[in-house]
């Protein structure tokens, strides 16, 4: 009965709230990304040109919006409200591109509604770290378990987005989509908390201003930015170079991803627990590092044996970064979570646009072992600047 007690004292509701809110807006998102591509050229029949098109407004209208609700967020109003709103945006874009196949209504309303719905998740990481730090809970932990949340949304999403659209239809799938946003709303407006807003001393209030203006904020920014560029280079050509160029069956790329991104998962967890003991900043440098020796791996290995080892790093790589590196910013921007959230993923969003021009550049005039040489260089340049980043 004691222990039973104990058990009980020990489940935060609100802390499994959190968990289950970015798993379902993680597997909502899963659900939709894998295969855009393949609905815009399948059901609204466009060129691959406008297809292209349609990835680069979105990432830029994404960024856009983020960056101007991120500051709303951190000065005014409550944040719970503003992940309703997030995430009410996302269900009627699920239920737009359920039923609509006209690529400018698509492009325009739907991009728009696209960037309002991506501010979902950095709102949703920024209220955990300020219920975390009002709460005394620790923040590592509690911030690398919900990351590994999205990990586990992106092991199950994809597959589960091909089955549905592919046996079922989009329309389905869409469908789908929004019934996990409904049930996400849910568990907002019910479960989740209203963090009240700290009063900042003036010499916060003057960090919160200058932050971009300090220096380890643009080198941190730069350095994320050119991580990500490599890694969606990786995921845009790395299926392409496995059956035109190396000779492999198709599905290994699947399985490629498949084990990094399972791999990841104990690769978050173990950053959150050895963070204190060994610093962002340091374990900031051992997941780059890690970064440099799989794209270095790419380059001299070929053969199925040897890519599937690498995921080992690859797994490293991103499983640090997607977590340390967001609560490396929050610390490098004290009083502003959520701006510095937003400013983690834009250094994302930003790395998919630079990603996607070089990635097409190098493949169709080089090659595509090309990608893999480009990105052992950038990832080499992300290691430098990582080193210039002060310790927090």
């Amino acid at each position: 009965m004691k222990s039973l007690l104990t058990r009980q004292r020990r489940i935060n509701p609100v802390y499994a709230a959190f968990m289950a809110v970015s798993f379902m807006v993680g597997v909502a998102g899963a659900l939709q990304a894998p295969t855009l591509s393949l609905f815009l050229a399948r059901e609204v029949d466009v060129r691959p040109f406008w297809i292209g098109l349609f990835y680069t407004v979105n990432a830029v209208a994404g960024i856009a919006v983020s960056l101007l609700l991120a500051k709303r967020s951190d000065n005014r109003g409550d944040r719970r409200m503003l992940i309703l709103f997030c995430c009410a945006m996302a269900l009627i874009n699920a239920v737009l591109f359920a039923f609509n196949r006209d690529y400018l209504t698509l492009i325009t309303v739907g991009v728009f509604l696209s960037a309002l719905a991506s501010v979902a998740m950095p709102q949703i990481f920024a209220l955990a770290r300020e219920y975390a730090d009002s709460s005394a809970r620790e923040v590592v932990m509690f911030s690398s378990i919900m990351r590994a949340q999205l990990s586990l949304a992106w092991v199950i999403g994809p597959p589960l987005s091909f089955a549905l659209a592919l046996h079922y239809g989009f329309t389905t799938m869409f469908l789908v989509a929004a019934g996990l946003f409904v049930i996400c709303l849910l568990l907002i407006w019910l479960a989740l908390p209203s963090v009240p807003r700290v009063e900042q001393s003036p010499e916060v209030v003057l960090t919160q201003i200058s932050a971009w203006r300090d220096k380890d904020v643009r080198l941190l920014f730069l350095a994320s930015m050119i991580m990500w560029s490599c890694n969606t280079m990786y995921i845009i050509d790395m299926p392409l170079y496995i059956s035109s160029t190396l000779g492999l069956p198709d599905n290994l790329a699947g399985l490629l991803m498949g084990t990094a991104a399972g791999l990841e998962i104990p690769a978050m967890l173990l950053a959150g627990h050895y963070v204190k003991r060994v610093g962002k900043r340091r374990m900031m440098l051992i997941a780059v590092a890690a970064g440099v020796l799989f794209y270095l791996g790419l380059v001299l290995f070929q053969s199925r044996t040897m890519l599937m080892v690498i995921q080992i790093f690859n797994a490293i790589f991103i499983g640090i970064i997607a977590g340390i590196g967001m609560l490396y910013f929050q610390d490098l921007m004290p009083g502003r979570p959520g701006a510095a959230t937003t400013l983690f993923t834009n250094s994302i969003s930003t790395g998919v646009i630079l990603a996607g021009i070089i990635q097409g550049g190098l493949a169709e005039t080089f090659g595509h072992y090309a990608v893999y040489c480009v990105a052992l260089a950038l990832s080499v340049v992300s290691f430098w600047l990582s080193t210039r980043v002060r310790d927090v």
